[in-house]
């Protein structure tokens, strides 16, 4: 075997050229980016440390009890609670609390078709976890002004077999916070679980409250009366490496009804905190370090630049002719629509994204028009960054008009409409895919809003059901 690891290296390098930038703040989704030198230095000297041990069993490893004890004791110390679980991400935190409450339901109240109340903005995640884990979701609307669920609707839409209601802190696609004191008190009057997603936001906003510029938040942790459980993502706004989130919990009883536990069979007692068996305490230790580096104030402070510059931005978007906001942001995220029909948004992305920033497509759907969503980090956060983003944005605004949108044959359309996702054929797929521009080749085209005005316009299930056939096409053995 050579020890001349310089090809390997370079090869992955080049790979690399392909991808977003993950520093400097331009790629405004995905990433975080503190802005702080050696922090992520840190970072993978940590991980580095401890990428071969196993969080499988943490009475061989008992480090990975101590590091994620600390980590849960420094959030529920900001968010509320008394017990937490370390997660690979965002996702597994809510596929964890989703899991937790259907087994709580079955247990503590005979629940066996549970359902689970949805805002229509919540996180695809917990679909994911409605799918994955047999609940039936009920899906209650959001006010189409403020993006908002209405503690009344929940109330409506609860029922016997409800295990589960969720709440956002924010909401990914508007960044506004829903009603969290108001439903936690409507669930908690039916003896009902409710969990805050506060995925993007919590880390944010807990260490934001403690600024002055925080006066505005409105509580929305494990302190409020009627919130079971909580997740927050580490590898977020605590800007640690990729593979970092907690879900709290208000007390380990509850905590424990989505553990694993197997002692009927003939190899080793299992224990699973989590959705995996076998895992690297690398993330862990990361996040360890990193949270231990920047510290509370370290987080404050970061939390104070980027809600200033989330201000800033907005106002200075407003400014821009045919652009506005659908929400006025209440956390670091930005949705941005347009109201002029000769301005396309995704045709101004495509724009952007081919003057070096990378915004995030949103499609229309229900009372939420296409828009243009922008996460703001603390690397975007000073002046010149800011006055360059706006610049961009005008800019884009300017080719973009003069291009036009996107027209999409309403035939075609019609057409779509009448087809059966469950009973698609392959010809039928590969026509459908054609039209929104994606060829056999696998390759997306440089220009994307052609592929999501189309998907846009079918119907949401045909979407689902072609979305995979387009992703399918990147990950194949040529």
């Amino acid at each position: 075997m050579t020890t001349d690891h310089a090809p390997i290296l370079a090869r992955l390098a080049e790979l690399r050229a392909d991808d977003l930038p993950v520093h400097g703040g331009r790629t405004m989704a995905y990433v975080y980016d503190s802005g702080l030198d050696g922090l992520e230095e840190l970072a993978n000297a940590a991980q580095a440390a401890f990428a071969g041990v196993n969080g499988l069993d943490m009475t061989a490893f008992p480090s990975v009890v101590e590091l994620e004890n600390d980590l849960v004791r420094r959030a529920t110390a900001l968010l509320g609670g008394t017990a937490g679980t370390f997660t690979s991400g965002g996702t597994e935190s809510c596929l964890l609390a989703v899991l937790t409450a259907r087994q709580h339901a079955r247990r503590a109240r005979g629940i066996t078709a549970p359902e689970l109340v949805l805002p229509e903005t919540a996180h695809a995640a917990f679909h994911k976890a409605a799918e994955l884990f047999g609940l039936t979701v009920v899906s209650v609307p959001v006010d189409p002004e403020t993006f908002r669920v209405r503690p009344a609707d929940v109330a409506a839409a609860l029922t016997e077999r409800t295990a589960l209601v969720v709440v956002s802190a924010p909401s990914y696609a508007h960044g506004v916070i829903d009603p969290v004191a108001e439903v936690a008190a409507e669930a908690a009057r039916r003896g009902v679980l409710c969990h805050v997603d506060a995925c993007i936001g919590g880390w944010y906003l807990g260490h934001l409250k403690r600024a002055d510029e925080g006066a505005h938040i409105p509580e929305f942790g494990l302190t409020v009366p009627g919130v079971t459980s909580l997740s927050v993502d580490l590898h977020k706004y605590g800007y640690t490496a990729k593979g970092a989130s907690l879900l709290l919990f208000e007390d380990a009883e509850l905590r424990r009804h989505g553990w694993f536990a197997h002692a009927s069979w003939p190899g080793y007692p299992v224990v699973n905190s989590t959705l995996q068996g076998t895992k690297s305490a690398g993330p862990l230790a990361a996040a360890w370090a990193v949270t231990e580096q920047v510290g509370t104030d370290g987080y404050t402070a970061l939390s104070t630049r980027v809600h200033r510059t989330t201000l800033a931005l907005a106002d200075g978007i407003e400014r821009i002719d045919g652009l506005r906001l659908l929400a006025r942001p209440e956390a670091s995220l930005i949705a941005v629509a347009s109201d002029d029909p000769e301005l396309d948004v995704f045709v101004v992305a495509d724009e952007m994204r081919g003057s070096g920033w990378y915004l995030q497509p949103q499609p229309a759907f229900g009372a939420s028009p296409a828009n243009l969503h922008l996460t703001v980090t603390a690397a975007v956060a000073d002046e010149e960054t800011v006055r360059l983003l706006l610049d961009a944005w005008e800019k884009a605004v300017a080719r973009a008009r003069a291009a036009g949108p996107v027209r999409i044959d309403p035939a075609i359309v019609e057409a779509a409409g009448a087809l059966d996702p469950d009973a698609l054929t392959p010809e039928e797929v590969e026509i459908a895919l054609a039209l929104a521009g994606v060829g056999e080749g696998g390759a997306l085209p440089e220009r994307m809003a052609p592929v999501l005005a189309v998907l846009q316009a079918l119907p949401p299930r045909l979407s689902e059901r072609l979305l995979p056939e387009v992703i399918g096409r990147l990950y194949r053995v040529r």
